[in-house]
């Protein structure tokens, strides 16, 4: 019943008077996304544009005095970013609230935020989920630039994979910037654990004073743990994340609906009618948009090329 509301049945435990108060539950996990890209000022329509460097002026040497002098353009181009709806309704009978030994729809609050987290992440690294107007998500965009390293065995040359000339971290700078953190699928810690020098001292190591646990080539290392991150597609995704940007139109917003008749979202059919059965919704609604702002630099003028992510993905054997 997880997506009809909260029922009696669902929290027959804090109907009891003898239940322990306190709530034990797991820690709240946010957007590791939008805690680690570049937020702008809030949104004043639901479409703005961005205005990014396209061209730079050329320049060269006169061969004689008598020679014209070069000329040169320098043009920009525009991203259009989208805010798109993130929303959820919670049913709840008002007997069960009134019942209840806890402030259900104060412990509920949180545990929404987490899921907003987890769908925006979800949205935006993989595109599950993704709205139509956004932009490609992270994974397809990097296999279109070709910033794509593949495991090409089930025993990995992790090192090389990662490290080398052509691996991720190389990936990345080729489009004329450094990765500044990485984003690792939880599979991928045992993997990175077993990287060792020739004197089979490990490589990779916990920092408990730098800005993360854990780092690659000293660049920051986070697994989130929101339930986002798909490993079947990607074990690490490493970028320069200041480029990445979000901007709000509507913050988080939680509305206790009282009145209103809920359907069910794919038949349209009534599931409840809040006033005639004696219960209330809590109604969750968020807008945001996204982009990535890579303008051409001095470093690469490629437009494919300059994409400032790169994806390390899994092994898939032939035929999967």
């Amino acid at each position: 019943m997880a997506n009809n509301g909260i029922l009696r049945t669902d929290v027959s435990t804090f109907l009891d008077p003898s239940t322990y108060p306190e709530i034990i539950q797991g820690a709240i996990q946010q957007s590791t996304v939008l805690n680690n890209a570049r937020r702008l000022p809030n949104m004043t329509t639901t479409q703005e544009k961005m205005n990014l460097l396209d061209t730079l002026p050329t320049a060269g040497f006169l061969k004689a005095e008598t020679d014209h002098k070069p000329l040169t353009t320098v043009s920009w181009s525009n991203k259009t970013m989208y805010a798109e709806e993130l929303a959820c309704i919670v049913p709840i009978s008002e007997n069960v609230l009134a019942d209840a030994s806890i402030d259900i729809f104060g412990q509920v609050r949180p545990l929404i935020q987490q899921e907003f987290g987890r769908a925006i992440d979800a949205a935006i690294l993989f595109g599950t989920g993704k709205p139509t107007n956004w932009r490609a998500d992270i994974v397809s965009s990097a296999k279109t630039a070709s910033k794509v390293v593949t495991q090409a065995s089930s025993s990995p040359d992790i090192y090389k994979d990662i490290m080398g000339t052509n691996g991720l971290i190389a990936k990345v700078e080729s489009s004329g910037t450094l990765p500044n953190l990485a984003l690792g699928a939880v599979p991928m810690r045992a993997q990175l654990r077993e990287l060792v020098d020739a004197d089979k001292r490990p490589l990779f190591k916990t920092d408990m004073q730098g800005s993360t646990r854990y780092a690659l080539d000293g660049i920051p290392m986070i697994f989130p743990m929101n339930g986002a991150f798909n490993a079947t597609k990607a074990l690490i995704i490493m970028g320069d994340f200041s480029k990445l940007v979000y901007s709000i139109r509507q913050d988080l917003t939680f509305k206790i609906l009282t009145e209103a008749t809920i359907v069910d979202p794919s038949t349209k059919t009534v599931i409840y009618n809040l006033a005639q059965q004696d219960m209330v919704a809590l109604r969750c609604v968020m807008r945001l948009g996204w982009e990535i702002l890579d303008p051409i630099t001095a470093y690469t003028q490629d437009e494919n090329q300059k994409f400032p992510f790169a994806v390390y993905a899994p092994y898939a054997p032939a035929g999967e």
